[in-house]
């Protein structure tokens, strides 16, 4: 095994110098397992649910139990840009980057207990969705989900696809394109097939899969550096022999081992840490479609609430078989990992600014030995795949409910379900185009990368939420001119960003004053600040308010009764117009003809059975149905009764009171925990 930073030669290592393992036959037949695994377990889940209605695809019937859904919940979050990007920023500066994960462990707490009650009560299925029945009219839902879309395909896939495609390369040496395409094509296959129950239960075994793996992958580590007291030690001798002079390039930081650091010169400064970086987790844990969509798909509250817990318990973990293991792979492979040489560091791995994204891969392939660097890499395609199935059902879900039924407000349920899985497809296909941007676009770390982005588009996003949900003043312009001015400050930030990137070491900074001493936590909360002032005062100088706008839509209104309008909204309340049934709130349709069998519909969207599929259908068109479980000529007769009224508010928050208050109990140790850890590690 390569210890380099052992040696007493300081003479620069040539590319030759560090040779590159790959996976042998016995790791080859363990991938090959785990992918026959997650297939069976995906294919299970699709005949496990109904997926022929807009409830069974997108939401999984919302019948699940806490355990699959706090699972899917930290499967989403931990993709394989969180194992490749907090390693890599451990193995860089230190332990300062865990401050998200745990920043994230209140957070998921948060949306339980305080959000999720609100989303319950008004029965929304999407985030834009509920941003139009707090406020009304069409501008902010459409913008958000335009917003939501152009995040998820431009930071979300592609972070992922570069972590993944980065771990495929330092471990098979595979032709990228090949490997990519092959990971989206049977990650999209189930995805497409199964809706958000199959990815929820392939989630819960990726989970399993990845903390098995990769606390084995910690032990070993730890093992072979002799112990954290010994990491604490060697961390700060691992100096890579390119380092020259007096130069800071590769140097370890002096704060490595605390997560406060200065509020000025540090890289994660901790009032930013404190208020700008909760900012953007409670968009993240309490407003992405992501994560809630995962945690409406619980059966009821109390199950929701479980499921935040265990993914809070979960969220712990990242510090210890992440980050520490990345800053043991920078003391065990110094030369490679901590380069500061531009052109090795591009021989090494690709990258000019850096390699410490390799920090993780390279643990895998040279401490492994046979059978477990498969199992590792199997974790590592466990994580993409996860994360890529989240993102691929909830754009699905936002781009048909919010934008294709906003242009086509009488489309059917049976289109919608097409149209579904339809756009599932484009996002591969625009996964596999975005894949040469990607690799010239990423440097350096591949976290800061993504916070920092989360920084500029995220805040104002959060602020309007938060203003919506907790204060019943907001009205629709203050929140549309929020989002709007917060948003356009925020890209131009972006931009300037992308216009003047941060010199190598040692240079001199030109950077313009706002980029270079406003760091990106601080402009969070700037920010962040800017659009709730925006929001409040355009609410107060224009007029409240309606009572349909408020009622159950607020934390204050959420136990409101039911309301007319909010009757006819879920029964339909439909109408005959021309020889049409049309129901009045412009969404469901059936021809009112006599030989029409099905003309009943399924939460205010009329429910198409096969028999709108020509009797003379092809083979390969029933095949298609089949798989995508839409071929059933006789639907249960649950599904084709009109939509009940929407429940009562004790009927959909009601928690058993020894339930209620184990939970709780539950939520005093997790966060007695959390703040232990903040203060030992501060």
């Amino acid at each position: 095994m390569e210890t380099s930073s052992q040696s007493p030669s300081h003479t620069t290592p040539t590319k030759e110098a560090f040779p590159k393992k790959s996976l042998e036959v016995g790791d080859i037949v363990v991938l090959v397992l785990y992918f026959v695994f997650v297939m069976l377990v995906g294919l299970w889940s699709m005949w496990r649910t109904k997926r022929s209605t807009v409830k069974g695809y997108f939401l999984a019937g919302k019948d699940m139990v806490w355990w699959p859904v706090g699972a899917s919940l930290f499967a989403s979050n931990v993709g394989s840009g969180h194992f490749i990007g907090l390693a890599g920023s451990g193995a860089a500066s230190g332990i300062g980057v865990t401050a998200y994960e745990w920043n994230g462990l209140f957070c998921v707490l948060v949306l339980a207990w305080l959000f999720l009650p609100i989303y319950i009560s008004s029965g929304v299925t999407t985030m834009p969705e509920y941003l139009q029945r707090r406020f009304g009219g069409k501008r902010i839902q459409i913008f958000l989900a335009i917003l939501y879309l152009f995040i998820y395909i431009f930071t979300k896939i592609s972070v992922d696809m570069y972590a993944g495609a980065l771990f495929i390369q330092q471990a098979l040496h595979w032709d990228l394109y090949v490997a990519v395409t092959a990971l989206l094509v049977i990650t999209a296959i189930y995805t497409v097939a199964g809706g958000l129950a199959a990815v929820i239960y392939t989630d819960t075994l990726q989970t399993i899969i990845m903390i098995i793996g990769a606390v084995i992958l910690m032990v070993y580590s730890f093992i072979e550096v002799g112990g954290y007291d010994a990491l604490e030690e060697q961390y700060f001798n691992a100096i890579p022999k390119s380092h020259t002079g007096n130069s800071s390039c590769g140097m370890p930081r002096e704060d490595a081992f605390h997560i406060f650091r200065d509020p000025v010169t540090s890289d994660l400064p901790w009032p930013g840490i404190l208020v700008g970086m909760t900012i953007t987790s409670l968009w993240y844990w309490c407003t992405d479609q992501v994560i809630v969509q995962r945690s409406l798909s619980a059966k009821n509250l109390s199950h929701a609430k479980g499921g935040s817990l265990l993914a809070a318990y979960l969220k712990v973990l990242p510090l210890f078989l992440m980050v520490l293991p990345g800053m043991i792979s920078r003391v065990l492979f110094t030369d490679q990992v901590a380069c500061t040489d531009p052109e090795l560091c591009k021989d090494i791995c690709g990258n000019p600014s850096g390699c410490s994204d390799i920090a993780y891969p390279k643990m895998v392939i040279e401490l492994l030995p046979t059978g477990l660097r498969g199992l590792m890499m199997s974790v590592m395609i466990a994580a993409l795949m996860s994360s890529l199935t989240s993102i691929f059902n909830s754009a699905s879900t936002i781009f048909t409910l919010d934008l294709w039924r906003h242009c086509r407000p009488r489309s059917s349920e049976w289109e919608l379900m097409i149209v579904g899985r339809a756009f599932v497809l484009v996002l591969v296909a625009v996964s596999i185009m975005w894949i040469p941007l990607v690799q010239a676009s990423q440097g350096g770390q591949l976290f800061t990368y993504i916070q920092s982005i989360s920084s500029y588009l995220q805040p104002p996003v959060a602020m309007v939420f938060i203003a919506g949900c907790f204060w019943k003043r907001t009205n629709e312009k203050g929140a549309f001119w929020g989002l709007t001015i917060g948003l356009a400050v925020g890209i131009i930030r972006m931009a300037l960003d992308f216009i003047y990137v941060p010199p190598q070491c040692d240079q001199p900074d030109t950077r313009p004053g706002v980029v270079k001493y406003v760091h990106y936590l601080y402009f969070s909360m700037i920010l962040g600040l800017l659009t709730m002032i925006i929001v409040v005062v355009i609410s107060l100088c224009t007029e409240p308010p309606s009572k349909e706008m408020v009622s159950r839509l607020t934390w204050s209104t959420r136990w409101d009764p039911v309301t007319q309008s909010l009757e006819e909204e879920a029964t339909g309340n439909s109408v005959v117009e021309n020889g049409v049934t049309v129901a009045q709130n412009g969404v469901s349709v059936a021809e009112n003809t006599p030989d029409r069998t099905d003309t009943s519909s399924t939460d205010g969207i009329i429910n198409n059975s096969t028999e709108d599929v020509p009797s003379a259908a092809s083979r390969l068109k029933k095949a298609i149905f089949w798989i995508c479980g839409m071929d059933s000529k006789v639907e249960d007769t649950h599904d084709q009764a009109p939509s009940a009224p929407p429940e009562p508010a004790e009927v959909l928050l009601h928690e058993p009171f020894v339930v209620k208050q184990l939970l709780n109990a539950n939520l005093i140790i997790c966060m007695s925990a959390a703040v232990f850890l903040w203060a030992y590690f501060s």
